[in-house]
């Protein structure tokens, strides 16, 4: 994956981001911003607050439309304005707590978005490559010790995920029916577990964390042992620009991509948060910043719905087409995390912020 032809394809090119309020969406428009790209942004408005868009004042540098991903009309509207040339698709409910609380919108933000969005680019004819983002729990869980490979069978267990794997099945329908004779290359791309700085979104285990740091609070683990395919932010985003580019100008690269970690990175939550607690309490020794309180650990379930125990990806398709392999371990990706948050944290500039951002992605990029 040669990072500096990434930032030479992007210059100038106009890239419709669905989701670009969001945590990952943030980061995304950031990195493309840094490369001269025109982003066009459509999403609700962000889904936390304090939400990283607001935080780095992401907006001041894309143009941005506020919209439902379910209103096709509007969605529509704004695509055939803006008349972009890659599309990249990532509005969604992502929260698999969530999804059990609220099915129906999971389903039809999930399922309905998806369908609004391939079929705009179907009406267009100005597309030149598309990239549907999912998720690494499409697959039907075997709590298998080995790692899920893309023709494994889809089937996800919970709303979220099972929304999920119909999006996947969703753009193959749209891929055999319209796009190959309209010779538009689609790839879908199932990630792993998402972690980075700016995150604050409800039952996800780093935001947690650092809400418990903040209360002085102990950090409560609900499923220690469950082992997940964590990374930093800055890795599948990378990815997903990666095929963008590379499928647009040879077709036949795209397919279903998994973007995980390598094995050795694929830890339980239990040793993700001690690594968090060892950096973050050296961290804030060392800085000597008052008012934050040391991390601590204590497992506690709280009988909450099914969650999968083992989920490990097999990213061997992924490497070998595209030369791509994980940057940043589990270690430096938490100290990534706990020097951006003890940034944002005494921040009182969103160019600090905003700073911080690019400063960790020429760090990625080098």
């Amino acid at each position: 994956m040669n990072l500096e032809n990434i930032t030479k394809f992007y210059k100038e090119k106009k890239v419709f981001i669905t989701g670009h309020t969001g945590f990952k969406g943030s980061w995304l428009c950031r990195i493309l911003i840094n490369c001269g790209a025109k982003v066009i942004g459509y999403a609700l408005n962000p889904p936390t607050d304090p939400s990283l868009f607001e935080c780095a004042a992401i907006e001041e540098g894309i143009t941005s439309y506020i919209g439902d991903i379910r209103d096709f009309d509007k969605l529509w509207s704004v695509f055939d304005k803006e008349k972009p040339q890659i599309v990249i698709h990532m509005a969604a409910q992502p929260i698999v707590r969530e999804s059990y609380k609220d099915p129906m919108t999971t389903y039809e933000t999930n399922v309905m978005g998806t369908v609004n969005i391939m079929e705009c680019v179907r009406r267009s004819d100005y597309v030149e490559s598309v990239v549907n983002v999912t998720t690494d729990k499409v697959y039907r869980n075997n709590e298998w010790d080995k790692g899920y490979i893309e023709t494994d069978v889809l089937d996800g267990y919970d709303p979220y995920s099972n929304s999920k794997s119909c999006s996947e099945l969703v753009t193959h329908s749209y891929i055999q029916s319209f796009f190959n004779e309209q010779n538009i290359p689609v790839s879908t791309c199932r990630a792993g577990n998402v972690i980075g700085g700016g995150d604050f979104a409800k039952d996800r285990i780093i935001p947690d964390c650092l809400r418990a740091c903040l209360s002085n609070n102990p950090i409560i683990v609900r499923n220690p042992n469950s082992i997940r395919p964590y990374q930093h932010v800055l890795e599948p985003l990378f990815a997903y620009l990666t095929v963008a580019m590379q499928q647009s100008a040879d077709h036949a690269l795209a397919g279903a991509y998994n973007i995980g970690p390598n094995d050795d990175n694929c830890v339980t939550t239990g040793e993700l948060v001690d690594t968090f607690t060892e950096v973050w309490n050296e961290a804030i020794s060392e800085k000597r910043i008052t008012g934050l309180n040391s991390a601590e650990r204590k497992d506690l379930s709280d009988g909450g719905p099914h969650e999968a125990n083992f989920l490990k990806l097999d990213c061997s398709k992924l490497k070998a087409t595209f030369k791509w392999d994980p940057k940043w371990d589990i270690k430096t990706t938490i100290e990534k995390i706990v020097e951006f948050e003890l940034i944002r944290y005494s921040a009182t500039d969103k160019a600090v912020i905003a700073q911080c951002m690019d400063k960790q992605i020429s760090e990625y990029i080098s």
